[in-house]
């Protein structure tokens, strides 16, 4: 009836009560912004994802097929397919040590002869570069806080290989290849000679990125020999150390902060010399890093050589010769115990000897 009256009338009501039901069951979007439907939830991908996802393989001298099987060897990284937490830090790892909720942090270029910038993502973003939906990182991480809250290091220690597959082994490459490309951007950021270094050498410098990450800063005598023409950079306790003193920290920063107002000079060619090498091997050989990883560190350091394409092995052995293992200490007074133990224990058995011998002779 009120329709029929409407109609006769030539009143629009549908046109008068549509407008109040609909601005009161669904937001309207700002003016110029288009509006968001449920397909779209996913969030846009970030410049970091971005920077990521264009990389080429032309973009570097090596394989970075073959960086990714040395980065998943389990001789140099861990292989867990599922969350899982690190052992000096508890914070949640996956496949290669993948980091799962790093946030995105700041890493000031403290060269100013080179011009090329950091890139530290967080770990959603890296997560979406690898194709990845953020949805199953969430899922992933909630079962392993859940986990962490119950379970003792014991727990993680029995438990590790046998836990539930959360991610497959594809996958887990594909996140060692998302890393490993983010190691190699931030080489360049490391090294401004990066292009001209042979094959090996960028897989090195990479490899070197992928497994210390932001802490290779420390290793300031490394990044003075590669970069040649750098101001001096303030050494840590020990090369290699990130225990560095707050006084040196402010004073590098100081420091770098006016060499960036004062840089002028371009960067100095790649000396490719043996002489000039075996400097920077040298750098590294002193490390603390070298001499806790060694085997991981003779063959990185090995690849820097610039005659490595001709013979590894040879390469390889010629670190292995001058990079020693490192020696446990212990206190003096265990190693003295220990000596008298086993000097005792030995005339101990040579008296019983000598014993046997006389009754052998008497029996005779």
């Amino acid at each position: 009836m009120v329709a029929s009256l409407a109609l006769a009338l030539g009143i629009p009501v549908f046109a008068q009560t549509a407008p109040d039901t609909t601005t009161s069951s669904a937001p309207v979007p700002d003016a110029g912004s288009p509006a968001v439907s449920p397909s779209d939830a996913t969030p846009a991908p970030s410049s970091a994802v971005r920077i990521l996802q264009e990389f080429r393989q032309s973009d570097v001298k090596f394989d970075l097929n073959e960086l990714a099987d040395i980065l998943r060897d389990r001789r140099h990284e861990g292989w867990v397919l599922a969350a899982y937490p690190d052992p000096r830090t508890a914070q949640p790892l996956i496949g290669a040590g993948f980091s799962l909720d790093l946030p995105e942090r700041p890493h000031a270029q403290l060269d100013p002869l080179n011009p090329h910038p950091f890139l530290e993502p967080s770990s959603a973003d890296l997560w979406q570069a690898a194709g990845f939906d953020p949805a199953r990182l969430d899922g992933i991480l909630k079962v392993f806080y859940e986990r962490r809250h119950t379970w003792s290091k014991r727990t993680w220690r029995r438990q590790l290989y046998s836990l539930p597959a959360q991610i497959t082994d594809d996958e887990a490459i594909q996140l060692v290849r998302i890393g490993a490309i983010q190691a190699v951007y931030n080489a360049r950021a490391y090294c401004r000679n990066f292009d001209q270094l042979t094959g090996p050498q960028q897989m090195a410098m990479a490899q070197l990125v992928y497994q210390m990450g932001v802490n290779l800063e420390h290793f300031s005598n490394f990044l003075a020999v590669i970069n040649p023409g750098s101001p001096a950079r303030p050494l840590g306790p020990v090369d290699g150390d990130p225990g560095a003193s707050p006084q040196a920290e402010a004073a590098q920063s100081e420091m770098f902060g006016q060499a960036m107002q004062d840089a002028t000079v371009a960067p100095a060619s790649l000396d490719q010399s043996p002489e000039y090498w075996q400097s920077v091997q040298k750098s590294l050989m002193g490390s603390q890093w070298a001499h806790k990883y060694r085997t991981r560190a003779i063959a990185v350091i090995a690849m820097l050589d610039p005659s490595y394409d001709d013979d590894p092995a040879a390469a390889e052995q010629r670190v292995s010769a001058v990079l020693r293992p490192a020696v446990a200490y212990r206190r003096h007074g265990r190693a003295v115990a220990a000596t008298k133990q086993v000097s005792a224990t030995h005339r101990g058995h040579a008296r019983k000897a000598g014993h046997a011998r006389a009754r052998n002779r008497k029996r005779a």
